[in-house]
């Protein structure tokens, strides 16, 4: 290996999680967060950082779509750092051993960082400092001290003992090591089946290094839960323009044989089914249109014509599953979805915030974002007669 001494670093970003825990659709490492993706805020760091050389980004195999999304809409300038994604594998310790197989293959090296995709409030200084701190140490760990007592507890949660902490830090990326002696480690764990480190820090101390931890930033903060997103989105927010936009859906069926309805997402008994091409979501096909209103993108039948047989008793969480997705493509944010059922019967009452709930899974947004109603039409026209059920709705969502 080459003499590295003053060298620039290569970086590994870790984004292959699924980032179930925030209660959104997309991984978080996707989300358009103050009108962008979260790992575009992260790569951008890295990428316009003098200390850093190559960056590659590994990602879940199923994400490449939301990838190129990503790398469309960075700067071209800073293009040319960024090298292939990788596909990660079953656990995060393996994803980062790919991303090391794969500057490995390329230009050596002579140190790395490591970092997760979701920490996106990275510094310029917190960059400069994990790259200082391996070029003097070889393996550094920014790490915050930790202010709250820590008690250690068993499994019935009894406390086992009381840890000093003065003596403990809580560990961030990203982690800097020089690259030949992480590599091995990883390659020497990969080996003897060890896939369980969820920190390289970790598994460099398992392989013997000596680590050392440098003052980490109490604001680079790790995206892992719904309030994290929402936090996160205020911070990144902050300076950008979006506007608030609105969109108007209606939808209309005829009842027809069968013994249920499906009424935003939800199956209800019922002495009639509908007359559709898909499920004959009334509610849902009226958010679908809202949304894809509030976009200015045309309709349900645009996006889902009906002469097409794919969508042929097709369930409609997927349709509004969709134009939620193409606002986060739009660097959108979902605000407020409501809808209104207008029918004699069955009765929406009793299942309201069964919808209520299932409809703010489609859209990947808090139930307090759902709003769902329902009235009858005084027995007047076609759903006087109980000939069928129709739905209105209006979505409240933001853009760049």
């Amino acid at each position: 290996m080459f003499d590295d001494r003053g060298a620039r670093s290569a970086a590994v970003i870790v984004a292959a999680g699924r980032g179930t825990r925030t209660g959104h659709a997309v991984p978080k490492q996707y989300l358009f967060l103050g009108g962008r993706p979260v790992l575009g805020w992260t790569l951008e760091r890295f990428l316009d950082h003098p200390a850093i050389s190559d960056v590659v980004v590994v990602i879940h195999p199923d994400d490449r779509d939301h990838y190129d999304t990503v790398v469309a809409r960075l700067p071209a300038r800073l293009r040319d750092r960024l090298l292939p994604p990788v596909a990660g594998g079953a656990t995060r310790q393996v994803s980062v051993f790919r991303g090391l197989e794969a500057l490995a293959a390329g230009r050596m090296p002579g140190h790395v960082m490591i970092h997760d995709a979701a920490r996106p409030f990275v510094t310029d200084a917190l960059i400069e400092a994990a790259h200082v701190a391996a070029l003097a140490r070889g393996a550094a760990i920014p790490g915050i001290r930790v202010t709250d007592t820590i008690k250690a507890v068993d499994g019935d949660g009894k406390v086992t003992g009381t840890p000093q902490r003065d003596a403990l830090r809580a560990v961030q990326t990203p982690q800097a090591f020089h690259f030949a002696e992480l590599y091995e480690a990883h390659a020497r764990a990969h080996a003897g089946g060890r896939h369980d480190f969820t920190d390289d820090g970790a598994l460099a101390e398992w392989a013997g290094l000596a680590v050392h931890v440098f003052d980490g930033d109490p604001g680079n903060m790790k995206l892992t839960t719904a309030d994290d997103v929402t936090h996160a989105d205020l911070r990144l927010a902050h300076g950008a323009h979006l506007r608030t936009r609105t969109g108007l859906g209606y939808d209309v069926h005829a009842f027809g044989p069968g013994d249920h309805v499906w009424l935003g997402g939800v199956r209800i008994p019922h002495e009639a089914g509908v007359v559709a091409h898909s499920d004959g979501d009334v509610a849902l096909h009226a958010l679908t249109d809202a949304v894809l209103g509030a976009l200015a993108d045309g309709d349900i039948g645009v996006h889902f014509p009906p002469s097409d047989p794919r969508w042929k008793d097709a369930s409609s969480d997927q349709f509004l599953a969709y134009a939620i997705e193409k606002v986060a493509r739009r660097g959108g944010i979902v605000d407020h979805l409501d809808v209104a059922i207008v029918c004699e019967a069955p009765k929406v009452g009793p299942h309201r915030e069964a919808i209520r709930q299932r409809i703010a899974e489609i859209a990947g947004v808090e139930p307090d974002a759902v709003s769902v109603k329902a009235t009858t039409s005084e027995r007047l026209g076609f759903v006087g007669r109980r000939e069928g059920l129709s739905a209105q709705a209006i979505a409240t969502i933001r853009l760049p």
